[in-house]
């Protein structure tokens, strides 16, 4: 009798403890998902300013991933363990011992930021828009504020055409500090010059103040609106949400079509974390397909009765070709 009484004790202490003791691991979740041709809030998550949106009806969500804040509990990590829907993690793998948790959002987020970037040339660059040197922002207290925005392409300074921003670099090096150059730029797909007073440059050279990216360049502007989500894992679905809604081909065809994958600008899709979770995301949603990149084909394919096929891709054209495929009735290449 004393001895079952003072294992009762034990475990009542182990459970106790088990719910205050933290330990260095953070809960991962499958997070919201949004579909990249509708809204947030009313915003469009895509928006398209010089010309019409694409009228399309499906979806292509893109899927996410939550992380809980904060250190688990004991009892909190090993339920975690054995739930399907979580993944317990080394809290070092999310939040980096040599970063602050405000640092590691915000280089996720500029990741995201990045990813959106690759999604615009990329797709631009499948429909056939040449590549111009593209304005991506100014810099505080640019001289060109006021005169050039962010999407114009610039063409010319003094002149002398600028094709990418290697010649721009070599014009403006040629320009004194301080001078006032006439610069010729394309803004939704219409032309104009502007003359601005330049700035000068560690080397003497004239400054414009702008931050540049040689990409391709269409007679619209596209921006993207996605709040409060980091990381680069929607590059590929931001690219398709892109060519349904500027592209010449309905992508969807009304179908609900999730998936996941990084973007590089050559238009190959890379794999990311937490895949299974994602695909716990769009159970809900009715998912029609889930797009897989080629590299978490295993760990997806592992997952049991995901409830919708898995479509291996590799690259963007890899996407377009399982969605044709899905359209026609046929199967794509799987997982």
């Amino acid at each position: 009798m004393a001895v079952l009484t003072a294992g009762a004790v034990l475990l009542l202490v182990f459970g106790v403890l088990g719910t205050a003791l933290p330990v260095p691991y953070v809960a991962q979740v499958p997070g919201p998902t949004f579909n990249t041709l509708g809204k947030i809030d009313g915003t469009p998550i895509i928006e398209v300013h010089g010309r019409e949106r694409n009228d399309v009806k499906g979806n292509l969500n893109l899927t996410t991933v939550g992380v809980g804040r904060g250190g688990l509990s004991l009892v909190q990590a090993v339920r975690g363990w054995f739930d399907s829907e979580v993944s317990v993690v080394p809290e070092e793998l999310v939040y980096p011992p040599d970063r602050t948790e405000q640092q590691t959002r915000a280089a996720n987020r500029e990741a995201f930021l990045t990813s959106e970037q690759a999604a615009e040339t990329v797709a631009l660059g499948h429909l056939g828009y040449p590549e111009k040197v593209v304005v991506q922002g100014l810099a505080k207290d640019s001289p060109s504020q006021g005169r050039l925005e962010e999407g114009d392409a610039i063409e010319a300074v003094n002149g002398r055409p600028t094709p990418d921003s290697k010649a721009l670099d070599k014009v403006l090096s040629s320009v004194k500090g301080g001078a006032t150059v006439s610069v010729t730029y394309t803004r939704l797909g219409k032309q104009g010059t502007t003359s601005i007073i330049t700035g000068t440059a560690d080397d003497g050279g004239a400054l414009l103040g702008v931050q540049i990216l040689d990409q391709p360049s269409a007679p619209f502007d596209v921006d993207i609106e996605v709040n409060d989500v980091g990381g680069p894992s929607a590059g590929l679905m931001l690219t398709l949400g892109i060519l349904d809604l500027v592209g010449r081909d309905d992508l969807t065809k009304g179908a609900v079509i999730a998936g996941t994958g990084t973007i590089d600008a050559a238009g190959k899709v890379g794999p990311i974390g937490g895949v299974a979770l994602k695909m716990a995301a769009v159970r809900d949603i009715g998912a029609e397909l889930f797009l897989v990149p080629a590299d978490n084909c295993a760990e997806a394919a592992a997952v049991a009765d995901p409830g919708f096929p898995l479509a291996r891709v590799a690259t963007l054209d890899d996407a377009l070709k399982a969605l044709a495929d899905h359209e026609a009735g046929r199967t794509p290449a799987t997982c």
